[in-house]
């Protein structure tokens, strides 16, 4: 049997929902975020990027998106290190140590002042991801944190805040994505000359 559910409400009121968080979006954040990011790869800083679950995806995405994406393009690369990636030592770090320090243990003695952290917590109140933010602030790297809800403590703590001003966690990782692909489109225009729009 197949179901004829008429779900064109629903959808229209989650796009509309998404349409409007997206032009509340503070595009002076983005410009920020713009030129640390270019200003890492000029220098060859480390660009460290995590989270969990959903935002683990996303961290996993804007890696692949700037180290092959970007960097295919440009003479020097960009080096991100998505600090989830890699199964084995998150889980010895969480069973041996606790979950609370799988991304803070992995900075510590890599970590240097100048170095660029991405922290991703949609609620801005994941403890792991906290807790190596603090670490960060100690070791003077410099910050972005990307949020959503009302941001959470990691958006006070952070040096250069992504923002996204929703009560939905499938909204703001959606946006999350958005603004990866959004900076990745616009450093392919600016840095290698490539403007996917016009294909």
């Amino acid at each position: 049997m197949i179901f004829m559910k008429d779900y064109r409400k629903d959808i229209a009121s989650y796009i509309s929902l998404e349409t409007a968080v997206l032009q509340e979006l503070d595009t002076d954040q983005i410009n920020d975020v713009l030129n640390i990011l270019e200003q890492a790869l000029d220098e060859g800083r480390a660009i460290y990027i995590f989270g969990n679950g959903g935002s683990a995806a996303t961290a996993s995405h804007f890696q692949n998106d700037f180290n092959k994406g970007v960097s295919e393009h440009t003479e020097k690369k960009f080096r991100f290190q998505c600090l989830n990636d890699n199964v084995a030592t998150i889980l010895a770090i969480a069973n041996d140590i606790g979950y609370e320090e799988i991304f803070r243990f992995q900075l510590q003695g890599k970590l240097n002042k100048g170095d660029i952290v991405i922290a991703i917590s949609g609620s801005g109140n994941s403890d792991n991801v906290l807790r190596a933010v603090e670490y960060a602030k100690e070791s003077q790297a410099v910050v972005i944190g990307m949020t959503g809800f009302s941001g959470g403590k990691l958006k006070d703590l952070c040096d250069y805040p992504l923002h996204v001003p929703v009560r939905s966690m499938q909204i703001t990782e959606d946006i999350h994505m958005v603004l990866d692909h959004l900076m990745m489109s616009i450093f392919y225009k600016s840095l290698c000359g490539i403007d996917h729009r016009k294909e």
